[in-house]
């Protein structure tokens, strides 16, 4: 199963696993975040929504994405281009949407300061 995790990761954490993957070592695919505010400005309820929509259903066109959502163009339009910028969304060569994983899970830690 290839699963995109998106993080809220000092730059040392970064480093680090940079560090491994130049070593050879497996990493995984890892988007991330100086902080939490970033990740939940990226990650609004209705790209959550989108994204949950567009696991498993291949590409789409934004027209498409935006009638299954229930949702005006424009909008869905705009959250596609958003969560293409960040590499959670693709466009494959027929210029059509997908999401390429089969997962996406958010990994972060609230502790006190």
């Amino acid at each position: 199963m290839r699963t995109v995790t998106l993080a809220v990761s000092p730059r040392e954490k970064i480093n680090d696993r940079l560090v491994r993957a130049f070593d050879g070592e497996a990493q995984g695919v890892f988007i991330s975040f100086e902080s939490p505010s970033l990740l939940f400005k990226l990650l609004t309820g209705k790209r959550w929504e989108l994204l949950k929509l567009m696991t498993g259903s291949g590409p789409m066109t934004i027209r498409e994405t935006a009638r299954r959502l229930g949702r005006d163009v424009k909008a869905v339009h705009s959250d596609v281009h958003t969560l293409l910028r960040t590499g959670i969304l693709q466009k494959n060569q027929d210029g059509r949407i997908e999401f390429p994983f089969d997962a996406l899970h958010v990994d972060f830690v609230l502790q006190a300061a």
